[in-house]
Formats: C-alpha cells, sequence, structure tokens
C-alpha cells in the first residue's frame, strides 16, 4: 500500500526524500511486495527488512536524494548479499520533493519507472480498478510501479494522553491499516510531534465526542479521571462500538460493572468491555502495557482474516 500520507508528511518534514518499495521478488524475500520505507539524510522510517538488504537500500536512497530521479535494482539476496534467503529482491527508489508528490488516479499510484508511456496492461488495470473498484497487489509491469493507495481499515480511538496514551501511540501508530483518533481535554496534554495517521482532538469534553466515532471502531479508554472513564463507558456502550478497552484494576472494573448497570446496561452488554488492557503478566509500565495492546489487536486482525477466508 502506498501511504500518501506519511510520505506527504514526511516531505513537508524534510524536503526531499527517498521512497524505497520492494517492487517485486523471485523466491524468498525478507518482506512482501509493496514493503516501502522512507528514507532523508539524517533519518529514516519503515522497513523493507533483510537487514543488509535494507542497509544497502538505504545507501543507495541517500546517495540518489542530492541528484533526483528514480532508479530500480535487482538483488540476489544470498550471492550478493550473503544473506540465507534463496530469492532476488527488485527495490524501486524514487526521490520526491513538494513538487513531485504523486497524484492518485482510482484509488492507485500508478507511476513509470524509465520514462515510457503506460502500456495497456496498467490502462486495464487502472479501467478495473475505475469501473468495478478492484485493487491490484502492488505490482512492477513494463516498467510501471502500480500500488494500491492506503486508506485505513480499522480506526481506533485512544481516550486520554498520559504516559500510558502516548506509549500507545509510540507503538501503534507505525501499524498498517490503523487510524488513530486521540483525545484529551486540551491541546497541551499532547506531544507536538504527531504521526501521520493521528488526528488529535482537544475538547474539554470528551464524552461528548463519542458521537462523532464510527460505530465500527475500536476504542482504549485511559483517561486521567475515573469519572471520564466511567461516563466513555457508558456513553459509548449506548453509541456502539466493535471493541473497548479500559484500563484499570480487578477493583475498579466491578465498580464500573455495577455503575453501569445501574445506568441500566445489561450484563453482557457491559462484558464487552475489556479490562484490564494488554497482557497484565507484562506489567504495568506504560510501554509494557502497549505492547501488550497491540499483540491483542494484531491477533484480533488476525483472527478476523481468517474467519473472513473460512466464510
Amino acid at each position: 500500500m502506498f501511504d500518501l500520507s506519511a510520505l506527504t508528511q514526511a516531505v513537508h518534514t524534510h524536503g526531499i526524500v527517498a521512497r524505497v518499495v520492494i517492487a517485486a521478488h523471485d523466491g524468498s524475500s525478507p518482506r512482501e511486495n509493496g514493503a516501502a520505507m522512507l528514507v532523508w539524510q539524517g533519518g529514516q522510517s519503515g522497513t523493507i527488512g533483510g537487514g543488509a538488504l535494507e542497509h544497502e537500500a538505504t545507501l543507495r536512497a541517500r546517495a540518489l536524494l542530492p541528484q533526483g530521479g528514480t532508479r530500480i535494482d535487482r538483488t540476489a539476496l544470498g550471492p550478493n548479499l550473503g544473506q540465507c534467503c534463496g530469492g532476488a529482491v527488485t527495490v524501486l527508489t524514487e526521490i520526491f520533493d513538494a513538487a513531485t508528490l504523486p497524484t492518485p488516479e482510482a484509488g492507485l499510484i500508478a507511476r513509470a519507472t524509465d520514462g515510457r508511456a503506460m502500456p495497456l496492461a496498467v490502462k486495464r488495470i487502472l479501467d478495473r480498478a475505475r469501473a468495478q473498484g478492484i485493487a491490484p497487489a502492488p505490482t512492477l509491469t513494463q516498467g510501471w510501479m502500480i500500488e494500491p493507495l492506503a486508506r485505513p481499515t480499522r480506526h481506533l480511538w485512544i481516550w486520554g494522553a498520559g504516559h500510558v496514551g502516548r506509549a500507545l501511540v509510540d507503538v501503534l501508530s507505525p501499524l498498517p491499516d490503523l487510524h488513530i483518533t486521540w483525545v484529551d481535554v486540551a491541546e497541551d496534554r499532547f506531544p507536538e510531534a504527531i504521526p501521520a495517521n493521528v488526528t488529535r482532538l482537544a475538547t474539554p469534553d470528551p464524552a461528548a465526542a463519542v458521537p462523532q466515532a464510527p460505530r465500527e471502531a475500536e476504542h482504549l479508554i485511559l483517561t486521567f479521571s475515573h469519572a471520564l472513564d466511567l461516563d466513555l463507558c457508558h456513553r459509548l456502550l449506548t453509541h456502539g462500538f466493535a471493541r473497548c478497552g479500559l484500563i484499570g484494576s480487578a477493583t475498579k472494573w466491578a465498580r464500573f460493572r455495577s455503575r453501569l448497570a445501574a445506568l441500566g446496561h445489561a450484563p453482557a452488554h457491559i462484558a464487552r468491555i475489556d479490562c484490564p488492557i494488554g497482557n497484565p503478566a507484562l506489567g504495568k509500565h506504560p510501554q509494557a502495557i502497549a505492547i501488550g495492546v497491540a499483540s491483542v489487536l494484531l491477533s484480533q486482525k488476525t483472527n478476523a482474516s481468517r474467519q473472513e477466508n473460512a466464510g
């Protein structure tokens, strides 16, 4: 998936940015086609995997930054890099600045890698995407690279920008297909730098923002106030959600269950809220909580995919 939002933010911050993507591979590869990273002078984000493969690609990207342009490199991982993978990987490196950011068409980013005109095969892919909404897998064909535009498939609302909220955003924001809405009572509760796929929402009454959340959204509640946590649980149970987690102890959750029942919520409905969140065995450090939560979120996605495939 082509993450145009992340690329745009990187260009805005760093001026000139290289995007490095696995365009194709034969045999074993550290990452799948479409896996990408961004490289600029002095930094990078994302990964194409492979250790030596990524290191060499990063060096090439930085060397290309001053002159701009595009290059394609095909590397046999064993003979060329001494890696155990038995495959060969084709890596596309492209330099972008504010004037050369790509424009999506039919939900795709399609562009020439060697200057040739658009071939019939690419025109057919674009026509199919327009007419049927069918997005192809990332593909390098006849000198053109085609990638679906990244769009979030999961919406996560994080209520609270304290230590645990910040740890959660740090750990979860790099996950693909995820958009985070981060809510707290004031702007100064948030850090200055916010990832591209995170929307900051500062409001003196966070619970009043619940109707803005899609009903298929997932929620993590971890504010500074037990009263606000309870209000959020109450309103979310009324509003609807895909999943909801609440930070807290067994004692806190017992009290919340009683109070939510008094507010008219059925026990089976209340039980849809997970408390505590994450994996308590990992400990109470904010990063440990975030790692446990990330593990649960990834497991839920994997299980959902298996159920869809089985169906």
